[in-house]
């Protein structure tokens, strides 16, 4: 099951306020479709928890190989 959250609620989870997620993130940093959904007929536009977790919040870890052999975790 997908959470939907509203800009403010989303901006207490981030640490971002709502008006800067909705003026500066959404259609920037997130997509139409995979990151939020805009309500049939009206205005409201809700943010997909789950993804953004996912690809902002560090769930992926990435790895760099360095010449010693060694990891770094970037």
């Amino acid at each position: 099951m997908l959470t939907y959250l509203s800009a403010t609620t989303l901006g207490e989870r981030i640490h971002y306020h709502p008006r800067y997620i909705n003026e500066f993130l959404k259609d920037k940093v997130f997509l139409e479709g995979t990151h939020y959904v805009r309500l049939p007929g009206s205005r409201r536009i809700l943010y997909v928890w789950e993804t953004i977790e996912t690809e902002f919040l560090g769930k992926r870890t990435t790895e760099v190989p360095m010449a010693n052999g060694g990891v770094c975790h970037g």
